[in-house]
């Protein structure tokens, strides 16, 4: 049976999670292939926002380099945001690794 002040840590505990979820949807990385001529940004809930692509790294002759720069670039992307995420989140839940999170 749960007490009253544990009930309410961890209705405390659920607010600053969904509040921590919403904040992610702001943050943003970056993730790049190519020395920089291809860049995605990501934010925290891994959606991709942004893809520019430097006119140089077009090629029409080769376009299967510019779509694994495309691809790596994502997947930097993605890596750095799932970071960010577990950063973001664990230093609320104190490293509890709560699922779903």
């Amino acid at each position: 049976m749960m007490n009253r002040n544990m009930m309410k840590q961890i209705q405390q505990l659920q607010g600053r999670l969904e509040k921590a979820k919403v904040e992610l949807g702001a943050m943003t990385v970056q993730g790049t292939a190519g020395g920089g001529a291809v860049r995605v940004v990501v934010d925290g809930h891994l959606r991709a926002r942004s893809v520019e692509i430097a006119p140089e790294a077009v090629d029409p002759a080769d376009m299967e380099t510019l779509q694994a720069m495309v691809l790596a670039a994502l997947n930097d992307a993605l890596e750095k945001a799932q970071e960010m995420a577990n950063k973001h989140l664990g230093a609320i839940t104190g490293g509890l690794g709560l699922p779903g999170l």
